[in-house]
């Protein structure tokens, strides 16, 4: 990063980390902490978004160190345990908002703990002495399940996905610049990441400065060094690398690709439902960097079990002289993927808004499966508590600690699959159909568009 880079009017640069700081289970987590903060003291970034930060103490120990530079900070709480989730910036903080995702995990998944903290979209409103308002996205979404895991897994991030592109569209749409950072626990070429990018119209800034895309599947022939998978294709966790992945079960997509891309920096323009007066300016992203790949010098182990990410988006003027700027490769490929689909293409198939429609279908079904499973289990446990108790006295003397025993467990088990066969079981549903409708009425709303040529400011990108 050039000292011509660190300008806050012509340049914003921009840092996320999964800093892997669950109290008691994270190893090593004050040491690393202490780290991750003297490094941001030193570094010259204008925006910081952090994930697993869940103890204040530390977010307190970060913001000490950075306070001189990046003066406005906000700490987000959700659900039982916080939601993990900070932001720095250099720039005042006007407004914070807070959305947790309607679906994450089970509350019998105590061992993931995501049902827990409450995983959720979390931004705040900055003022950027040259774009105006700017919207700052941090997003920690729901972690099980992978590329290859149950399909019910998959759809919860599914829904994360779909719940955070609506946000950054909507935030676009009210004239704002929109930067959008965070562990999206999904490789690039999952579908949730292509609902993010194409339904928000975001720009990945790593795909943008690196015009080699990430693979989807890389062959035994073609397996790169862990050093080349991180230059090439920005693999930001579960490397060799990291110390933290050394005897790691790993599955088989990150063995063969040294890693996996789950940590992202996107950005895009505003799109207002009327035509600014004068020319806006836009954002490009000239340079994207995995960071701390190295162990903590002194110190034999990494920063975190993720890599960090920065990114400098650049801020380009519009021309004066009414002549067209020449345009580098790297800025045609951001202006590519910011332009707006034509009346053509949103009147055609949307194959992204299918899949997810078609996914959400699939696992409400097999939600409701698992909800049945989980009430007959309750009835089979309030079966056996009616059965110890009627039939108590046909039982030895020496046996009613064994009854009393038995009923607790089946009074235990019983209540819990009552709550979640009947409260979260429909919980889930009804939250997966509230997918499915929303992806419904957006493909009624693209047949209007087809049919009246109208592009209406609700459906806009």
């Amino acid at each position: 990063m050039s000292s011509t880079d660190t300008d806050p009017e012509t340049h914003i640069n921009v840092f996320t980390l999964n800093c892997w700081g669950l109290k008691y289970v994270s190893k090593n987590r004050s040491e690393r902490i202490r780290a991750i903060a003297q490094f941001l003291e030193d570094a010259p970034f204008d925006i910081v978004t952090l994930q697993e930060i869940w103890v204040y103490a530390d977010y307190d120990i970060v913001r000490s160190s950075v306070s001189q530079y990046l003066p406005f900070s906000k700490f987000f709480y959700s659900g039982a345990l916080g939601a993990g989730l900070a932001i720095f910036s250099r720039f005042p903080i006007v407004a914070a908002t807070i959305h947790p995702y309607s679906l994450n995990g089970s509350p019998i998944d105590v061992i993931a703990g995501d049902w827990f903290v409450g995983k959720s979209a979390t931004s705040v409103l900055i003022t950027h002495p040259t774009l105006g308002q700017v919207q700052i996205f941090n997003t920690h979404l729901f972690a099980k399940g992978g590329e290859g895991g149950p399909e019910h897994h998959r759809a919860h991030r599914l829904v994360n996905a779909w719940e955070f592109a609506k946000l950054a569209k909507q935030a676009s749409e009210l004239g704002r610049y929109v930067i959008a950072a965070g562990d999206f626990n999904s490789i690039p070429s999952s579908l949730p990441m292509t609902v993010i990018r194409d339904h928000a119209s975001l720009s990945d800034a790593w795909e943008v400065t690196h015009p080699t895309p990430s693979p989807s599947f890389v062959t035994l022939a073609s397996i790169p060094s862990p050093s080349e998978a991180i230059k090439a294709h920005g693999v930001t966790t579960d490397s060799p690398l990291n110390t933290f992945s050394a005897g790691k079960n790993l599955d088989r997509h990150a063995h063969i690709s040294q890693g996996k891309r789950l940590d992202y920096i996107l950005f895009r323009d505003p799109a207002p439902p009327l035509a600014p007066a004068a020319p806006l300016p836009t954002l490009v992203a000239t340079d994207a960097r995995v960071l701390l790949t190295d162990p903590i010098p002194g110190l034999p182990f990494s920063y975190s079990d993720h890599f960090g990410v920065s990114a400098t988006l650049q801020i380009k003027y519009p021309s004066h002289d009414g002549t067209e700027p020449t345009i580098p490769d790297f800025e045609l490929r951001t202006a590519q993927k910011k332009t707006p689909p034509t009346i053509s293409a949103l009147s055609a198939p949307a194959p992204v808004q299918m899949a997810v429609r078609l996914a959400a279908a699939d696992a409400t079904a097999l939600s409701r499966t698992r909800a049945k499973r989980h009430l007959l289990v309750f009835g089979l446990s309030a079966g056996t508590l009616i059965s110890l108790v009627t039939g108590a006295h046909w039982f030895p003397h020496r046996a009613v600690p064994f009854i009393v025993l038995g009923g607790a467990v089946a009074t235990w088990l019983g209540t819990t699959m009552l709550y979640v066969g009947f409260i979260y079981g429909r919980w889930e549903a009804n939250a997966l159909m509230n997918v499915i409708e929303e992806l419904e009425l957006y493909r009624k709303s693209v047949e209007i568009v087809a049919t009246t040529g109208e592009l209406d400011a609700s459906i806009k990108p």
